[in-house]
């Protein structure tokens, strides 16, 4: 078996680094000849990842965060080439979602096992009209800036860092016109926030998209709207269990295909990393993925 293992060092404030001899050395008791090369670029991640596809390599395993996955999945999909998700950052809700242990040396272990006795399962991928790709979740409006808020902060680390964001974000907040069509339905209405998901949750574990399944063909949309301080305070801390979907303020769509769109720029985050702004349109890709879980 051909594979190779892309380390991000900087993932987890070094985390990665501490970690990346172990997961190798773990990965090879099932590919004695894996590659393993590490790079903190994005551009470099995403050049590494494409070369590995085409040369034929059976897997690529990531040592990183959601960020690190999410350019690897980019280069892979559609290709023979299965995706290994070694966690490592702030949210890896990704790995969450696939089953694999957050942990990075208990998911080696896993991956390793998965490597043997050859586990693949296929997963779809949101697509952005212009080609980028995301795993989980994208994100317009108070979330977008939640995880510009989030990105930028030094501490704390892991999840804790997406609540105190959420706080931070609170104080700021100002609801704004959307329209958003999911398949044939359309709603057009003052918002805070508008997620689709492909996978469940983001921001580690924020279960904005409860029901949505990795590989059901569909994307799920939650549409929260203005509300005031107050009640926001009593919606957000349910998203951690996903019971915010019941609340009067949240809409839920679902969809192949999704199209948002404002008055107002917001920004757009997909897996946890910037992609313009609105407007935005996003079509499901059923299977498009091919990872070892």
């Amino acid at each position: 078996m051909r594979a190779t293992l892309i380390v991000n060092p900087l993932s987890g404030r070094g985390a990665a680094a501490r970690v990346a001899g172990t997961v190798a050395s773990t990965l090879r008791a099932a590919v004695p000849d894996l590659v393993a090369t590490v790079t903190a670029d994005a551009a470099a991640t995403s050049r590494l990842a494409a070369q590995a596809a085409a040369r034929g390599d059976e897997v690529l395993a990531v040592l990183g965060g959601d960020g690190t996955a999410g350019l690897a999945a980019r280069a892979v999909a559609g290709t023979a080439t299965a995706l290994a998700v070694l966690p490592s950052g702030t949210g890896n809700d990704l790995a969450a979602a696939l089953g694999i242990p957050v942990d990075p040396l208990d998911a080696a272990r896993h991956v390793t096992e998965a490597l043997r006795s050859g586990r693949r399962r296929r997963i779809d991928l949101g697509r952005l009209t212009g080609g980028t790709c995301f795993t989980t979740v994208l994100c317009t409006g108070f979330d977008a800036a939640v995880s510009e808020r989030a990105n930028a902060m030094r501490w704390p680390a892991g999840p804790r860092r997406y609540d105190l964001a959420v706080l931070a974000e609170l104080a700021a907040l100002t609801p704004r016109p959307v329209r958003v069509r999911a398949g044939q339905t359309e709603v057009e209405l003052e918002a805070i926030l508008v997620a689709v998901g492909n996978g469940s949750s983001y921001g580690g574990g924020l279960r904005i998209c409860p029901d949505a399944a990795l590989a059901d063909g569909l994307l799920d949309v939650i549409i929260i709207a203005a509300a005031t301080r107050r009640r926001l305070l009593r919606v957000f801390p349910r998203l951690r269990v996903g019971g915010h979907v019941h609340e009067p303020e949240v809409t839920v769509l679902r969809g192949v295909s999704v199209h948002i769109d404002g008055e107002h720029r917001w920004p757009v985050y997909a897996d946890g990393e910037p992609q313009g702004t609105l407007p935005v349109t996003v079509r499901c890709e059923p299977g498009a993925l091919t990872v070892v879980a």
